[in-house]
């Protein structure tokens, strides 16, 4: 299995492929608008701008797991974000990122990350970085600004 053997559900509720995204360098985010990490909306906007003409993507995950940080239809959500954040990076339907729910997605990131099914996502903006050829190759924490992985989404570009 690769990433791009799932599909995932936009926010009008379509099914989209990941085989979109082939080729392309991805970091792929659970997000959350009434979280502390949300401001960091505004570095992933900066990290889109600078590199999305190079091959790079942002997929972005609402989920409401995390303390119920994500209240609201997928459309309030995005009318948020783009309002007060000025977003244009691909955002989906709202989905689960841990238990019985969880989205397959979410299942493999884990899984290719830790080596452990089931490892758990610990809170909202936690985000993985893929390669061009589909490969997870790195966590990172919520606590980790966008900021600090710019250096690594530029060598994945340049691979």
């Amino acid at each position: 299995m690769k990433i791009y053997d799932f599909s995932v559900k936009a926010m009008d509720g379509s099914d989209v492929s990941l085989n979109n995204y082939k080729g392309k360098v991805l970091l792929i985010v659970n997000t959350a608008t009434g979280c502390g990490f949300t401001p960091q909306y505004d570095g992933l906007q900066d990290l889109y701008e600078k590199y999305q003409s190079k091959g790079f993507e942002i997929l972005d995950f609402p989920c409401n797991q995390f303390a119920g940080q994500a209240p609201g239809s997928d459309e309030e959500i995005h009318s948020f974000c783009t309002g007060r954040y000025g977003i244009t990076f691909p955002q989906f339907a709202k989905i689960d990122v841990n238990g019985k729910n969880e989205s397959p997605l979410y299942t493999y990131l884990k899984k290719e990350q830790s080596g452990i099914i089931g490892s758990s996502i610990k809170w909202n903006f936690t985000k993985f970085l893929v390669a061009k050829d589909g490969t997870v190759i790195k966590r990172f924490a919520p606590t980790d600004a966008p900021e600090k992985i710019d250096e690594y989404i530029a060598r994945e570009l340049e691979a």
